[in-house]
């Protein structure tokens, strides 16, 4: 009797060993899982979970917010991309004749691997709303975040965009592109005119332009531009 009573004793140890094991390992496997906020691939290849922001160059494939389960969404972009986007975007200004500063402002923003939007001014409705938000009449204007660099000038802004965090070299994501260039003041859908029907009334010609608009300029450059 007094030997099994030893022997229960022992395995009733070994069981609550064990148990405690289990338990130690699946506290440790939560509390990584709560750390590892960050999920990208190394510089081995291989994928690596930390609770620290992966190296600039990294491919991050999933970052959390502290205490969520969630994505943050935009894993296609690195590390270094998503957060200056996120902090300080970068919105381009141009016009169809604003000649070749606009086009090299583009083309550095595209080489440098900048993901941006681009609007437009092309028509007077644009230039008003232009001048509004940004007081300037030249172009092209470049905004990073809450600052504002007025005409093409690459030191300055690629100072402005380091300063913002966006990495000297290109890495966005092969294939990534950015949107399209819309205007500065989308026009409105025209009303269909009251009372009128396509097959019992003829098309209502367009209005004239006010005595007092400004003449065209003899050149390719509209009348309220003043840069190039």
């Amino acid at each position: 009797m007094f030997l099994v009573t030893i022997n229960n004793q022992t395995a009733v140890r070994e069981i609550m060993m064990k148990m405690r094991w289990i338990i130690g390992v699946m506290a440790c496997a939560a509390a990584f899982g709560a750390q590892a906020q960050y999920k990208y691939i190394g510089p081995d290849g291989k994928v690596v979970y930390s609770d620290q922001p992966p190296p600039p160059n990294a491919k991050v494939l999933e970052k959390k917010g502290p205490g969520s389960g969630s994505s943050s969404g935009g894993g296609e972009l690195p590390f270094a991309l998503q957060k200056a986007v996120k902090s300080a975007p970068v919105t381009l200004y141009t016009a169809g004749n604003c000649g070749a500063a606009c086009t090299e402002a583009r083309s550095y923003l595209n080489k440098r691997g900048v993901p941006f939007a681009e609007k437009t001014v092309n028509t007077a409705d644009d230039a008003v709303k232009f001048k509004k938000d940004l007081a300037t009449d030249q172009l092209p204007v470049m905004t990073v975040g809450s600052t504002k660099q007025v005409q093409w000038q690459q030191d300055a802004w690629a100072t402005a965009l380091t300063a913002a965090g966006y990495p000297a070299d290109n890495q966005l994501p092969q294939g990534y592109k950015n949107p399209g260039p819309v205007a500065m003041a989308p026009a409105a859908p025209a009303a269909p005119p009251a009372n009128q029907t396509a097959s019992n009334q003829p098309p209502v010609a367009p209005a004239s332009p006010p005595a007092d608009a400004p003449a065209a300029p003899a050149g390719d450059k509209p009348a309220w531009f003043k840069g190039f």
